[in-house]
């Protein structure tokens, strides 16, 4: 909800307190003001012009000379693209010295070669958002009324002198999606009263009964309906700060008549409906349900096939709405229009949620419907309507309406104690002081002793209980006025788990070693739910998902992680590596919960490091991915434990992908992202990993074993290996180290080499083999007699053999 601190004001009086101060007391309230926003911030030097004169520019097909008169005597000349500026229009023109939007300050110029002395402004370059805009000045200039005068502040005639507060409101909160619904909240939080808007207006000597009649059928879908009729309005342009006012509350202007509908939806929270009554077909108003497969044309032009759940306003045979969500392309309000038949309701809440959710049509009336309404104000609204009417539109108000009222909500009255309210909250308030908070509220307050009856307004449909009663006396009263006291109990000093310390141990390495945690969601689509998984289950859907996109629980991290490498990369950034912690959800069976594994996944993407005043680079490769591994298998004491393979894994480049076994069990995988998904995705070279972290932490971690430095020598020997290519390195390394046994005390690859001069289908891999016994110096004799064994066990093996 957008609520105008200036519109505001004609509500509540509000001096002597600025608008921050009062989004601060209403966040202290228990509804949260998400942001104050300055209208006019960073904009000045705009002011009203009158355009004296329009010709063609000599030498630009698309440009204007104008001379406009700004309020300081001479004239000035303007060159201006706008296709619709005139000669007679009053516009809002940024004189030099100005400053618009962005820090566009205003200079005098030429452009192609004739002088000019400020911009005539549209109101987009003002800062409106287009959507906004009405539609006759959308691609143009924004023209002002003829009663304005040249020099005047274009900005305070544009109301954004204002300042916007958003609040951010839960669904209970319906109350307050109106301009006096908030005027409520703040009169209580401010102890001052609510000035309600004066309805009175003339009838002439027609009665609306004379005109239509109204008939529900559907009794439980819309137990109250009032139809109005003014006759002879002259279809216009609103008063420019009713436009202003419903821009502010981020809607787009029309024309007088649809602009006081929605005008009067945000004062009174109650939504309206004009119809063109020479178009709607008849004198009868019929709200029945929809007949399955009736079809009609809503006002965005499109048709709409119904359902026999959906309630309908008809003419007593066709539909000319969708009841509490958009009216029909027939009957709408046009500039010919010349009598108006004004719809007031209360519509059933879900009936018009239906509606809205089958046809994907969500309005701001369909929003207030399906929180619920305040059934005292549907008379008061339509007499507010038809007071602006009247006034602005130059109409004749018949007397009465056209009403069936077959019920209306009884208010709820909620008896609570003095003690009860003292003993939940902690304080010691008074029965007065709690009767005066309620009364500040609208809400009528009998008290017998401490006993209290509370009788609660029907706007307030979230107040049924007395714990609700409780909240509205401490929100009021202050929530910082709540004494705080310490628990009188004796505590034990907690610890982290195991678990929790590993998990801890885990965050901080892979921030240390250059990633970002990310957090994302755990819900996604059925295309995504299986992608690099490690183990693969069949899937947990849920019941009612908000969309496909979130529609089964995840069983890997890398998809969700990916799209967060593709968005950052996306915002000019030419590095990202990030990881994450979380669950994936594996199916036990088709009547039980989802078995829960915590997953540790990570994506590098771009250069890894650049070093550019020493002009050193160094690529992302598998190796350094593996290294990052490495060193969390060294941190959690579990490098003896675990193996890479070779493998092949759906969406992963297929010669730069290993999986990783613990203990001789898959515990993860590791890779290159396949081209083809790195093209999809629009990502440089990509490597991923991800590991069941707690099989990782269920590992015993290994003792830590010290050697003593060595006295004797060492002798090192550097064999080159001719192996088939599909012969994986890895497991040469450990032929050559059991063979090697205790004398031989490291073995290493340190070279890889398939170039020019090598048969094809073969590699050479180079392997540094150290010899040692640390408690006397080995002869050569020892040394090639283990050596001859380590050729033989390869060469039998692999077929190796030595590259001459």
């Amino acid at each position: 909800m957008f609520v105008s601190y200036k519109w505001l004001k004609d509500y509540v009086d509000l001096n002597g307190i600025t608008a921050e101060e009062l989004a601060e007391k209403i966040t202290r309230s228990g509804i949260e003001v998400e942001a104050v926003e300055v209208l006019n911030e960073g904009i000045s030097g705009v002011v009203i012009g009158h355009v004296l004169e329009k010709e063609q520019h000599p030498d630009a097909d698309k440009l204007n000379k104008c001379q406009v008169d700004i309020g300081q005597g001479e004239p000035v000349q303007i060159i201006c693209g706008a296709p619709n500026v005139d000669k007679g229009q009053k516009v809002a023109v940024a004189s030099v010295g100005a400053v618009l939007p962005g820090n566009f300050k205003i200079k005098r110029a030429k452009l192609r070669g004739e002088e000019s002395n400020g911009m005539i402004c549209s109101l987009q370059e003002l800062g409106i958002e287009g959507k906004l805009v009405p539609k006759e000045f959308a691609e143009g200039i924004f023209v002002f009324p003829d009663d304005v005068k040249p020099g005047e502040n274009a900005l305070d005639l544009l109301n954004l002198d204002d300042q916007v507060l958003e609040l951010g409101l839960t669904p209970n909160r319906s109350d307050a999606l109106s301009m006096i619904g908030v005027a409520y909240e703040v009169a209580a939080l401010l102890d001052r009263e609510v000035i309600l808007p004066e309805t009175s207006y003339e009838t002439g000597s027609d009665r609306a009964s004379d005109y239509v009649n109204v008939t529900i059928e559907a009794k439980d879908a819309n137990p109250h309906y009032l139809a109005a009729v003014v006759r002879n309005v002259k279809i216009a342009p609103s008063p420019l700060w009713m436009q202003t006012r419903l821009m502010a509350a981020g809607i787009r202007p029309h024309n007088n008549v649809v602009d006081i509908t929605n005008f009067v939806l945000l004062e009174y929270g109650q939504p309206l409906h004009a119809f063109d009554y020479d178009r709607f077909g008849s004198k009868e108003v019929v709200v029945r349900m929809a007949k399955q497969g009736e079809k009609f044309v809503t006002l965005d032009e499109k048709e709409r096939v119904l359902k026999e759940d959906q309630l309908v306003i008809t003419n007593g045979t066709e539909p000319v709405a969708l009841a509490g969500v958009m009216g029909g392309a027939d009957s709408e309000v046009k500039n010919d229009t010349v009598n108006i038949l004004l719809e007031s309701a209360y519509f059933d809440g879900q009936t018009v949620r239906r509606a809205s959710k089958d046809h994907g049509l969500r309005s701001e009336a369909s929003a207030r419907f399906e929180k619920g309404v305040a059934p005292e104000r549907i008379e008061a609204a339509a007499q507010r309507a038809i007071q602006l009417m009247v006034q602005y539109a130059g109409g004749e108000a018949c007397e009465g309406f056209a009403e069936v009222k077959l019920h209306s909500p009884e208010p709820k009255v909620i008896s609570i104690s003095q003690e009860k309210i003292n003993s939940v909250l902690g304080m010691d308030i008074s029965v007065q002081d709690i009767t005066v908070i309620l009364g500040k509220l609208g809400f009528e307050v009998q008290a017998e002793g401490a006993e209290l009856s509370v009788t609660v307004p029907t706007r307030r449909g979230d107040i049924t209980l007395e714990e609700d009663i409780i909240e509205e006396v401490a929100r009021i009263y202050g929530y910082d006025n709540i004494p705080s006291t310490l628990p009188l109990f004796r505590s034990n000093p907690g610890r982290l788990s195991d678990y929790q310390a590993n998990r801890r141990k885990v965050r901080a390495y892979m921030e240390g070693a250059g990633l970002l945690q990310a957090i994302t969601y755990s819900l996604t689509s059925k295309e995504k739910a299986l992608q690099y998984a490690l183990k693969e289950t069949e899937l947990t859907h849920l019941s009612l998902p908000m969309s496909e996109e979130r529609s089964v629980l995840r069983q890997s991290l890398l998809p969700h992680l990916l799209e967060v490498l593709k968005h950052n990369l996306s915002r000019q950034m030419n590095q990202a590596a990030v990881y994450e912690t979380g669950s994936v959800f594996l199916t036990k069976g088709r009547d039980e919960q989802p078995l829960e594994k915590e997953h540790l996944a990570g994506a590098i993407t771009g250069l890894w490091e650049e070093h550019s005043w020493q002009g050193e680079k160094k690529a992302l490769d598998f190796f350094v991915i593996k290294g990052i591994l490495d060193g969390l298998f060294e941190k959690l004491g579990a490098t003896e434990k675990v193996e890479y393979k070779q493998a092949k894994r759906d969406g992963l480049h297929p010669g730069r992908t290993a999986e990783i076994y613990l203990n001789g069990q898959l515990a993860g995988i590791t890779g290159q992202l396949h081209p083809t998904v790195q093209k999809d995705l629009d990502l440089p070279e990509t490597y991923v990993f991800e590991l069941m972290l707690e099989d990782l932490f269920s590992a015993e971690a290994e003792e830590i074993r010290y050697s003593v430095i060595p006295r004797f020598p060492s002798i090192t020997r550097d064999i080159a290996l001719v192996v088939n290519k599909e012969v994986p390195a890895g497991e040469i390394l450990n032929v050559i180290k059991e063979t090697g046994g205790k004398l031989l005390s490291e073995a290493a690859i340190f070279d890889l080499y398939e170039g020019e001069r090598m048969e094809d289908g073969k590699k050479s891999v180079a392997f540094s083999l150290i010899y040692l016994d640390p408690e006397r110096t080995l002869t050569d004799e020892e040394v090639t007699k283990t050596h001859e064994k380590v050729l033989e066990a390869v060469s039998g093996q692999f077929g190796a053999v030595l590259r001459g």
